[in-house]
Parts: structure tokens; C-alpha cells; sequence
């Protein structure tokens, strides 16, 4: 009874951390939407004029769906912004007896969003994790995919470095807060983030999660045949990989794609650090609006 106790307790914290970052620093007109999978129930933050074109976000693996504030506040002036908490991952959505364990799984399950939420096709941004995640459903389905921009993404054009792998461990094998303030501290090189979202943050290391799909980065082959427009936005001083390997491997491989690297930015200091995510707002502003 008492680790039931302890794990409602948790969960109801996490709960209030995260409603407390989408009413201080989400548009006030932003809805909230859970809706139905195979994989279970989706939580889906959505801002922005009703009939603008869609922009659909996923957060790096922790960050949940609210990461992207300062996101929907300027690109949701244009878009209809849906930020979705990832399946498995510490955020509003509930798995369910199917579990999302294969790269088909998490395919699918994305098609089964962006069907529930009547959308056909839709610009389509993931920062880190869910970078890969974008990446492979965009290889999957590029039909349903008008644009995609990859924010810092891991494991699609670079290994980890293993420096980031190797501070990150105390982290993953033992989650507790005080060992995400000490990782986040050293990969932002001591950046200021926003204090509610970074109570979340610490809320999540306690969250109950599935463990998430992993694998390859897709081949070059498989790479070279895509042709959706796509935006590569490094972090200069990203510590979860080298920046320049990121882009030089991404403009080789990638027929359709720019990149750009967001100057000063860390891995984890995107989206929502003030400085950078004023840029990265400016860069995807910019590659959505244009033809």
C-alpha cells in the first residue's frame, strides 16, 4: 500500500507541475485534447487559429509537450500548433494494454493522432528524441508531411557523444531531481530555465515510463530518397553531439534539406531557453513561410 500511496502521490505532483507551466506560460486560448490510439490516449496542447496550417511538435524524451511555450506563442500567431505528449513518456497521455515497442509502433501510433485530429498532412518539428521519432515518421508517411524541421535530433545524423552518455547515466539508472538539475546544469553550462518548467522537469524524474523505442539511424540509401523539405537546426555548443558532424552529415545525405546552427544554444537550452528559442522561432518561422 505504501509504494501504491507514494506513486499516486508523485503522480498527482507531476500532474500539478505540469498544468501550472500550460496556464503561466501557454496562450490562454490554448485547448487541450486526449484522444484515441491503438497505443492508448494522447494528450494534444493545441494553440492557434482554427484553419491555419497544422505544426505538429514533439518534445525531446522528459521535456513533455510543454516545453514548446515559447514556441506556441510566436508560431502559433500563423499555425495551428498540436504539441503532443509522447506515448511512454512523462506527460497527460495514458498508455494503453498495446505497447509502442518497435519503430512501426510509434509510426503507427503518430498516423492515429494526425487522423483523430483530422489532419491530412502537416508541417512536422521535433526537438532531440523526438527529432528521430519525426524523422523516421516522416520516412514512413511523407505524404502526410509538408515540412519537417529536426531540432538538435540524436541519433538521425551523429552518435552521442559518449561525455554526454557518460553524465547522463546517474540520471537514467537512478532518476531522481536532484540528478536532472546536476545533468541539465552541466549540458546548459549553467543557462537559466524557466522555473516552472524545470519543477516539471524535476516532477518527471519520478514519473512512471515506458522504456522508449530506440534504434539505427536511418542509412544513407534510405535518407537519400527522401524528398520532403526539411530544416536541420544544430546547437552550437551541443554537448549531446557535435554540431558541425550534424549538419555536414545532414547536407550530404539529405537532398532537400537546409540547416543552420543556433549560435550559444546547448542541446537542453533548446526550446525554451528565452535567447535561443527567439532564434529558433525566427529560423522556423522563416522555412514554414516560404515556398
Amino acid at each position: 500500500m505504501a509504494t501504491t500511496s507514494s506513486a499516486t502521490a508523485v503522480t498527482a505532483s507531476f500532474l500539478a507541475a505540469y498544468d501550472e507551466v500550460l496556464a503561466a506560460k501557454w496562450p490562454t486560448e490554448t485547448t487541450h485534447s486526449d484522444v484515441p490510439t491503438p497505443y492508448g490516449t494522447t494528450r494534444v496542447n493545441s494553440c492557434g487559429p482554427e484553419g491555419a496550417p497544422p505544426l505538429v511538435l514533439l518534445a525531446g524524451g522528459g521535456s513533455t509537450s510543454t516545453v514548446w511555450f515559447a514556441q506556441a506563442a510566436h508560431l502559433g500567431r500563423t499555425h495551428r500548433v498540436h504539441a503532443v505528449d509522447l506515448m511512454g513518456d512523462p506527460g497527460r497521455s495514458v498508455a494503453g494494454e498495446r505497447p509502442v515497442r518497435t519503430v512501426p509502433d510509434l509510426t503507427a501510433w503518430l498516423d492515429a493522432v494526425l487522423d483523430a485530429l483530422n489532419i491530412a498532412s502537416a508541417a512536422l518539428c521535433g526537438h532531440s528524441y523526438g527529432a528521430w521519432i519525426a524523422l523516421h515518421y516522416t520516412l514512413h508517411a511523407p505524404d502526410r508531411v509538408r515540412k519537417q524541421i529536426l531540432v538538435d535530433p540524436t541519433q538521425c545524423f551523429a552518435g552521442y557523444r559518449p561525455g554526454y552518455l557518460l553524465h547522463a547515466l546517474p540520471m537514467l539508472l537512478r532518476p531522481s531531481a536532484k540528478r536532472t538539475r546536476i545533468f541539465m546544469n552541466w549540458e546548459t553550462a549553467g543557462a537559466t530555465l524557466d522555473p516552472a518548467w524545470l519543477h516539471l522537469r524535476d516532477e518527471a524524474a519520478g514519473f512512471p515510463t515506458a522504456r522508449p523505442v530506440t534504434g539505427r539511424r536511418p542509412t544513407p540509401e534510405v535518407l537519400s530518397r527522401l524528398d520532403v523539405p526539411t530544416l536541420i537546426l544544430a546547437a552550437e555548443n551541443s554537448r549531446a553531439h557535435k554540431a558541425a558532424r550534424v549538419t555536414a552529415t545532414a547536407t550530404r545525405l539529405l537532398p532537400h534539406a537546409r540547416t543552420a546552427t543556433i549560435p550559444g544554444a546547448t542541446h537542453h537550452t533548446l526550446p525554451l531557453h528565452a535567447p535561443d528559442a527567439a532564434e529558433l522561432n525566427r529560423r522556423i518561422e522563416g522555412f514554414l513561410l516560404t515556398e
